[in-house]
């Protein structure tokens, strides 16, 4: 759905190139995670991937049309929310549901049912202006579905929700890979691309550092240790066994056989983690 080879890109007026020839693909039915701090060249990517910035080289295409060469069209096919939400704040939120959906000649999503999915239908008459940063937030993601996207490209997404909100908007893009849409997420939270990206691309001043899946750079980087906690009157303590034959270690077995026993996980990293050992830059 993705591809983009040699990408590179100086805004005009500066002498610091900030894509610097980036290599990518992003497939149908994926979530892909495009991570890293502030000023790393993210939201600029993504705005060569939606259109907005044309004056690249290399070559960007998009469901096999190069950027360059698209038109309005282009835009029928893609939904994007971005990390600033803009609306009209003297409408309501229904009103500006309906003006966006307008703009598009398709067949569309009917604004109800879009905040119905996010838990904002008792606010559909309620202006805008009265809105928390979170409510926002969450009409700002209806707007990505108004077209029924074949891509969704979403900045933050979860940017100032609370738990139970921010669950509902990572279940929400779970449920669209599971029906065949592709999601290209831009985020410096590493926990939200360690719950639902299928893989996730670290790019660090203009560069990628490293693709991989979640899944595979924290167990390939993690210590292979089990580390168990057990409750012995009244003091919880830890012991740590190696886990490559575990199934056959006499100590780890009595412990679980004679101890309270609380907790057990392995001690795979955590995807900031790895970002900083692979880049030497934290997330800030």
């Amino acid at each position: 759905m993705i591809e983009v080879n040699s990408l590179q890109f100086t805004y005009p007026g500066s002498r610091e190139t900030t894509i610097k020839g980036l290599h990518f693909e992003v497939g149908k039915g994926e979530i892909f995670g495009f991570l890293g701090p502030s000023g790393a060249g993210k939201s600029t990517t993504q705005n060569i991937l939606i259109g907005l910035l044309k004056n690249y080289s290399g070559r960007v295409r998009v469901m096999g049309a190069e950027i360059k060469e698209t038109g309005g069209a282009y835009y029928e096919n893609i939904g994007v929310a971005f990390e600033v939400p803009n609306f009209y704040t003297k409408f309501t939120a229904l009103e500006n549901l309906n003006l966006f959906r307008d703009l598009y000649a398709g067949d569309t999503e009917a604004p109800g049912a879009l905040l119905e999915m996010v838990g904002l239908e008792k606010e559909g008459n309620t202006r805008v202006s009265s809105f928390s940063k979170g409510m926002k937030m969450r009409l700002n993601f209806c707007r990505a579905f108004l077209n029924k996207p074949d891509i969704l490209f979403l900045d933050e997404p979860t940017a100032g929700l609370d738990p139970v909100n921010a669950r509902k908007i990572k279940d929400i893009i779970r449920r669209e890979r599971a029906e065949g849409k592709t999601v290209f997420l831009t985020t410096h939270n590493m926990n939200v691309a360690e719950e639902i990206c299928d893989r996730v691309a670290f790019i660090v001043e203009g560069r990628i550092a490293l693709i991989d899946s979640p899944r595979e750079l924290m167990v390939r980087r993690g210590q292979k240790i089990v580390q168990v906690e057990y409750r012995e009157e009244g003091i919880v303590k830890e012991a740590e066994f190696p886990l490559k034959g575990i199934g056959d270690n006499r100590i780890f077995s009595r412990l679980l056989k004679e101890k309270n026993v609380e907790r057990i996980h392995t001690q795979e990293a955590t995807l900031e983690s790895i970002f900083i050992e692979v880049t030497g830059r934290s997330l800030i």
